[in-house]
């Protein structure tokens, strides 16, 4: 039996190598060795630190006589949904046709065209109540495919079509938005769903669907909803965030906050902990550490609730550089909700551990591989939050990770890679999420630094994806085997715990509109938007990133840019950074910038800060939100604009507060 899976990049694959299955890697040699062999499919569909994986891989595929079964009558491919999330997001629609309880491992049976005719999740060695063995699913399967190959095949083609056109009528979609009045209904939808009792939303297992409070904070910032119901959303968001941070989904040691909770208490956590939940919910602390409310005012509550907000927020932040961030400075995907403790593999004790007694075990391994997106989530993510926190080691963490992408991951030619372990690139085609997300967090880092080589790499990435009138698709095309068989979404849906590729891009490409004033880029993200909304509309807890794009993209933009009086320098901190000025003027007009950094304008803004150096640069290069920003009389000075016309310049922090909180300068 030949060992496929040895030399994979993914470190999910490799530890699959040793099994007695005769597994392959995801790719078309797979499906011409079933067409031969005239057998069956497994597809089976897992990531690195997922528990049932785990579990099923040692109970069934370490299994010699289940692993005789699989070989002598189907062909097994073993995917990593992180390698290769439009293959996992192809067979997860497919599957929802076959079992409502979707998640990983998800093993799907397909014909030797790709095409699903089973699918299931994790599978018992042995059968028990309502959940038969993997062997009588084998057995099933086999028999089907046998006894029934016509029906089988036709049953597949059907479900094939049905998806296909399911995914033209989104395309189809226009590009409507929902008004102020739906995204307020969206809003008393959202705060109906909280768990007044525990915090976050709905019941056992409990995620904490970051994204939805992204939402939740960015409507609840002003502008688009009544004062009242802003109040009510900032309320809720607090309340959950501060409940999470004191219960066990978070990691008082380490930082950081694992992937979800078995129990509404959030007391029985999985306990692996993803790179991109920490970098979303870096954003959200960090939105929360600088909440001022609509008047800019803080009481004692607001910021005692502040204080401990930015304390969270950093915990993540180690978490993130300490933990996950490799030798090299790109970020690994996740840590494992295993480890060796005493000896034992157990799932979860480490993390019972105090730091003393941490440092005589072996730590949960992490999955060390490189992911593009997941990367520029957490660029942008250090970079808000190293502005509005006045943390430089964190912009300069995000900084390593965003030189590491653009050397190894992004080719001469444009070309984006999917995935590296060790610098070794992998195989799979770079997906929409990528260019979107690590486009999105280039430009975050841009404003950060004041460095414009990282907004024009964000500015190319965004160009490539631009397909007019119908918002994006993937340079390249998507991946070849499943475009091969006609399977490839040409809209994915598959949004909920981070934002989807669509999400992403549109996202990235309303950020450039804020900075360039070219319409284009707001008319592709209104487009691509478009084709979600209705789902979005009618299921807003799970497309909680997709609504809160839409929400920016329907605002009046706001923009401010802060210039320091420093002369020289690139940026508002790091290794080429202007040094922040002296003088007690320029001090508070920097920390109103941070704030607003930090928490936002209210939807449809973008604020940077920069030396004059930095504008000067990001002016020449075509940013226009840049051009002719120079500091008054040498000092600190802002420029405040509403749908790019600008208020006259102003040097002194009242006259700047004014103009960002102008509630609380109304008599």
């Amino acid at each position: 039996m030949t060992n496929r899976l040895g030399d994979a990049v993914s470190p999910y694959l490799r530890s699959h190598a040793d099994n007695p299955v005769d597994w392959w890697p995801w790719g078309a040699e797979a499906f011409a060795e079933a067409e031969r062999r005239d057998v069956p499919v497994l597809v089976s569909i897992g990531y690195a630190t997922c528990h049932w994986c785990h579990v099923m891989a040692r109970e069934s595929f370490s299994d010699p006589e289940l692993a005789a079964v699989l070989n002598e009558g189907f062909v097994s491919i073993k995917v990593d949904r992180e390698e290769h999330p439009d293959v996992d997001a192809s067979y997860i629609a497919a599957a929802g046709a076959f079992t409502r309880n979707l998640g990983w491992p998800l093993n799907v049976f397909v014909t030797p065209r790709g095409r699903v005719f089973h699918a299931g999740t994790y599978s018992p060695p042995r059968p028990i109540v309502g959940h038969p063995s993997f062997q009588q699913i084998l057995d099933a399967v086999t028999e089907a495919w046998r006894e029934r190959r016509l029906d089988v095949e036709e049953n597949a083609d059907r479900l094939a079509q049905a998806l296909a056109a399911a995914a033209e009528r989104l395309a189809a979609a226009g590009d409507e938005l929902p008004d102020a009045a739906a995204f307020d209904r969206i809003a008393a939808e959202l705060a109906g769903h909280e768990d007044r009792e525990f915090g976050g939303f709905g019941s056992a297992p409990k995620f904490p669907m970051v994204p939805v409070l992204l939402l939740l904070q960015t409507l609840g910032s002003g502008g688009t909803l009544s004062p009242e119901r802003s109040a009510q959303l900032r309320a809720l968001v607090a309340r959950t965030l501060r409940t999470m941070a004191a219960s066990d989904l978070r990691d008082a040691v380490e930082g950081g906050f694992f992937r979800y909770s078995t129990k509404r208490d959030w007391s029985d956590p999985h306990y692996e902990r993803m790179l991109y939940d920490n970098a979303l919910l870096l954003d959200a602390y960090t939105r929360l550490a600088q909440d001022r409310g609509s008047d800019g005012d803080v009481d004692g509550e607001a910021a005692q609730t502040a204080a401990e907000a930015a304390e969270i927020a950093a915990g993540i932040a180690s978490f993130l550089t300490t933990v996950l961030q490799r030798p090299e400075g790109g970020f690994g995907s996740a840590q494992d909700s295993e480890s060796i403790v005493d000896g034992k593999r157990v799932e979860g004790v480490y993390y019972s551990l105090d730091a003393e007694a941490r440092r005589s075990q072996q730590p949960p391994a992490v999955d060390g591989k490189v992911l593009t997106g997941w990367n520029g989530l957490a660029i942008g993510a250090l970079s808000r939050a190293g502005v509005a926190l006045d943390r430089p080691d964190w912009i300069d963490a995000a900084t390593r990770a965003a030189d590491f992408l653009l050397d190894t991951h992004l080719g001469e030619d444009g070309t984006l890679l999917r995935a590296s372990l060790d610098g070794r690139p992998s195989p799979a085609t770079a997906t929409l999420e990528d260019h979107g997300m690590l486009a999105g967090g280039l430009l975050e880092l841009a404003l950060a630094r004041g460095d414009a080589r990282y907004a024009t790499t964000a500015r190319r990435l965004v160009d490539a994806l631009i397909v007019p009138g119908r918002g994006f698709a993937v340079p390249g095309g998507a991946d070849p085997t499943l475009s091969g068989f006609g399977l490839a979404l040409t809209v994915d849906l598959s949004e909920g715990a981070y934002p989807s590729g669509l999400s992403a891009a549109a996202s990235a490409a309303h950020r450039l509109f804020l900075l360039t004033a070219d319409t284009r880029y707001l008319e592709a993200a209104r487009a691509a938007l478009g084709t979600v909304a209705p789902s979005a509309v009618q299921a807003s807890v799970s497309f909680g990133a997709a609504l809160e794009a839409m929400v920016h993209v329907s605002a009046e933009p706001t923009q401010l840019v802060v210039v320091t009086g420093e002369p020289g320098g690139s940026g508002a901190s790091g290794e080429t950074a202007a040094p922040a000025a002296s003088g007690s003027e320029s001090v508070g007009i920097l920390r109103l910038a941070r704030a607003a950094f930090g928490s936002g304008l209210g939807p449809g803004s973008i604020c940077a800060i920069a030396s004059p150096a930095a504008t000067e640069a990001l002016a020449a290069a075509g940013f226009e939100l840049f051009e002719g920003r120079r500091p008054m009389r040498g000092e600190t000075t802002a420029y405040y604009c509403t749908d790019f016309v600008c208020r006259l310049p102003v040097t002194e922090p009242d006259a700047l507060g004014a103009l960002l909180h102008p509630a609380a300068a109304t008599p």
